[in-house]
Formats: structure tokens, sequence, C-alpha cells
């Protein structure tokens, strides 16, 4: 069933998120730390059996430093620069294997699939692990560090996502002047952050994303992985404002008043993970040219491999055919 307002209200519907007064500083500075550490990408290429992607394990250093793995696939015999989708991957899993994932090397472009820090056990595999240590949470990483805006893990999570933006525009193969961002749900998320937070990314696709939102989204779904917030709040009864004040630093609707590149979103208006108001919110607030593909009769698994399509689409027609 329809799970939000109707589609006119969602038209219309803005999100009541405020943007804290430091937020560019403390962004800023956290990107500033992260930039202190060379991004000291390492390649080491996989044997799959392919005889059309050629696919490396690569190692670059994200937040304060610390390893992050991610895939880069590369059409055969390319010598590139490509133009480059730069992908995160979706809540609760990882970079996945390296055989998984051959739409964008299929389609000529170079791929650079961050993995996700202390995640990677749900539904993919990851092997990026998160070393912070945090204060008693609920399981899950939604709230972990979540008092507090320096130790939460969105912050290093993100920050790794600018970073391999980073690691990716350093390899050769790679176009730096037509790298994108693409992500699903917490990737889709991650993209309209990372489009918000530097200004050399020439297109974003986010589908169905998560992140969005959080003064509503915790309120009217009880869908996990938002309903992690509720069950801490459930326990930490007196902690209401000072954990929405550290969310509203990771808040796509956030960042998305920040960002410009040219934007494709998605959303399913059955969707009880990521309801439809949340992801109109960071849609309205954004500030470049956006599209908004809408699934009438979906949930979160959004449109599929017809919104891939649609990605494909505009990827090619924003970043040039790579072929």
């Amino acid at each position: 069933m329809l799970t939000d307002l109707p589609v006119e209200q969602l038209a219309t519907y803005r999100s009541s998120q405020t943007l804290p007064e430091d937020f560019a500083d403390f962004w800023a500075g956290t990107l500033a730390e992260a930039a202190s550490h060379d991004v000291d990408v390492r390649l080491r290429e996989v044997p799959t059996g392919l005889t059309t992607v050629v696919t490396y394990d690569v190692t670059f250093r994200g937040y304060a430093g610390q390893d992050i793995r991610a895939w880069l696939r590369v059409p055969a015999g390319a010598s590139g620069p490509l133009p480059t989708v730069v992908q995160y991957v979706a809540h609760g899993g990882g970079r996945g294997h390296a055989l998984a994932s051959l739409l964008w090397a299929s389609a000529g472009f170079a791929h650079f699939q961050m993995d996700t820090r202390g995640q990677g056990s749900g539904w993919s595999i990851g092997e990026t692990p998160d070393p912070a240590v945090a204060p008693p949470a609920v399981p899950g990483v939604i709230t972990r560090g979540i008092g507090d805006p320096a130790d939460y893990y969105y912050r290093r999570f993100l920050t790794d996502a600018v970073r391999a933006v980073d690691a990716a525009r350093a390899l050769d193969v790679v176009d730096p002047d037509r790298v994108a961002v693409f992500g699903v749900s917490q990737g889709g998320g991650a993209a309209i952050a990372v489009a918000g937070l530097r200004t050399d990314v020439a297109a974003v696709v986010s589908l169905v994303p998560f992140l969005c939102d959080f003064p509503r989204a915790t309120r009217i779904t009880d869908g996990y992985p938002y309903r992690e917030i509720a069950d801490y709040l459930r326990v930490h009864r007196d902690d209401v404002a000072r954990v929405h004040r550290t969310l509203s630093y990771f808040d796509a609707v956030n960042f998305a008043r920040r960002a410009t590149a040219p934007a494709l979103f998605s959303v399913a208006l059955m969707d009880a993970t990521c309801p439809p108001s949340t992801v109109y919110a960071a849609y309205h607030e954004y500030q470049g040219p956006r599209e908004m593909i809408v699934w009438e009769y979906n949930g979160h698994e959004g449109g599929g491999i017809d919104d891939e399509a649609r990605a494909l689409a505009f990827l090619r027609a924003r970043l040039g055919h790579p072929g």
C-alpha cells in the first residue's frame, strides 16, 4: 500500500530539518584532516576468468588515513581516460564479490565500488573494519557514536565516500573531469552527500536514498534501519534533542542544499524503508538540475534493473558515451 503522503502533497513537501551554524566548518575540518593523509591508492589485479572486464582489488586511505577497500572494474583493453562511476553500497552490504556489479564496466565506464566500513555482512560481503571505539549503541551502525557529531559513524563513512572520489581521480584510467557518484538507498544518500561536499562531481545518481530527512523518517516509519534510532531513543529518553542535532550534520537534505551537479533521483511510493516524503525532502532542496523517477507500485526495491537502465542513459548523456 502507499506508505506516505498523497502524490500531490509530496510535490510540495519540505523538510523541517535545520542547518547547523557550523555545518560548513565541521565538514571542512573533517575533510582537511582526511586530506592530510596521502590517498595512497594501491591496486592488485584479480583473476576472475572474465574476458570483457578486468578487475582490481583496491585499497586507499579514507577517514583518519584508515585503509578502505574497493573494486575497480574496467573494460578489457581500455587505456583511458574513461568516464567513471564511483559507487556506494546499500545499508548492510559491502563491496561484494569481484564478479558482481558488472553493468558499468560492461557499458564502457571505469567502475570504482567502495567497500563500506563496519558493514558488509548483511547481504553482501565487505572487508573494511570500522576501528573506532564508540559508546553503547543498538545493534547496527546507525546509532554508533550518535551522541556527538565528531564521533558519529556516518562522519567516518561519508569521509570515506569523499576520499573514494579522490582515489578514483588519481588513477590513469579515469578521466578526472568525468566522475559521477552513484548509489542505492544508503549509497544514494552518500552520493548526495558527496555532491554537497565537493564541486568536481560531474553527475549524481541517487536511487531510493536513505539518510534523508531524519526528523520525519524517524517518526513515520517502523522499518529498519531508521527504526534503530527510535529503538535508541526509546531507552535514551532525554537525548532526543542531542541525537537530532547530531543527525542534522549527516542529513542528505542539508547536503542537497549545497549540491549543484546534475542529478537523477528515484522514489518508490510503497517504500516503508525510505518513505517517499523523505526522498522528496532531499530532492526539493537539491540546488542543481534534477530529475525524479517515480515508481508508484514499488517498495524499497524501487525500479530495480529499470532504475539502472535509466541511470545508464542519464550518465551517458552527461559524461559522454564511453565507446
